[in-house]
């Protein structure tokens, strides 16, 4: 993981420290962030998976996250069933966050037509292109989440916004385009949760994860984590573990958590940190 290990030291080098609109959720007080605009990084999926070592990857609750928005979902309670509950500072009285991630993935509303379900779309164009390498989807493999219309409504507006997958020979490849990427708490999720996702398209196309490329618009660190990324960096990482995946499943609608798990995966103590909203 040294690719984020170097990201968070370009923060910390590079950054300018802000204000920023975010509050601790436990006092309410505003929080100040170290931001740089602009940074990529680079993830080799053959090489392991690509889970933080330098402190725990809670990875049953990034993997569940996905496959709620994978279902289309926009109410918290099913994932707080299952012990999760990273979206509850967003949620309504009633469990919903409005019309985020799954909703925009699974189900665009389009203007007098059926909605369109982008990930399906994508499926459709990996088969056409393993028939015919010259079809023009192949660079219109695009995933938007950020719906200007349906913006007012979400809870939170997605900070993941858009992937592109690209098909080279047998091997698939995602770049993640990120407009707000809290460095410390929140990236880690989503190296591992776009990971994951290349990874499970693959597998139910046929084909084998390539790279992972994250790019980022405002890339921060809040202030009240500095300790313990600084913490992080002194920790020597271990080796990646491998991402194992039920070989049964051959639809991404399939999948549940018991068909998802890393193996030989070390890690140093958990470090926490209080969540900005």
């Amino acid at each position: 993981m040294e690719p984020y290990h170097d990201l968070l030291r370009h923060v910390l080098t590079h950054g300018v420290r802000k204000p920023t609109r975010a509050v601790l959720a436990s006092t309410g007080q505003k929080i100040d962030a170290i931001s740089v605009f602009g940074y990529q990084t680079r993830f080799d999926l053959r090489q392991g998976f690509p889970a933080v070592t330098t402190k725990k990857l809670a990875f049953r609750a990034m993997a569940r996250e996905l496959l709620w928005f994978l279902a289309g979902d926009t109410n918290v309670r099913s994932l707080q069933q299952d012990g999760v509950h990273i979206w509850d500072e967003w949620a309504d009285a009633t469990g919903e966050v409005g019309p985020i991630y799954g909703r925009q993935w699974r189900s665009w509303a389009r203007p007098g037509g059926e909605p369109i379900d982008q990930l399906a779309r994508v499926l459709d164009g990996i088969e056409q292109l393993k028939r015919d390498p010259t079809a023009s989807i192949g660079r219109r493999l695009v995933v938007s989440a950020w719906n200007p219309a349906d913006l007012d409504d979400m809870r939170l507006p997605p900070c993941h916004l858009l992937f592109q997958f690209s098909v080279t020979g047998r091997q698939l490849s995602c770049q993640l385009y990120q407009r707000s990427g809290d460095a410390f708490l929140g990236v880690p999720f989503n190296i591992a949760s776009y990971a994951l996702l290349t990874h499970m398209i693959a597998r139910v196309t046929g084909l084998e994860a390539g790279e992972f490329i994250h790019s980022f618009g405002d890339l921060h660190i809040y202030t009240n984590h500095i300790e313990q990324v600084q913490t992080q960096l002194e920790r020597a990482p271990f080796p990646l573990p491998r991402l194992w995946m039920n070989p049964e499943r051959t639809s991404l609608e399939s999948f549940t958590l018991d068909d998802l798990r890393l193996e030989g995966y070390q890690h140093h103590p958990p470090l926490k940190g209080e969540v900005a909203v």
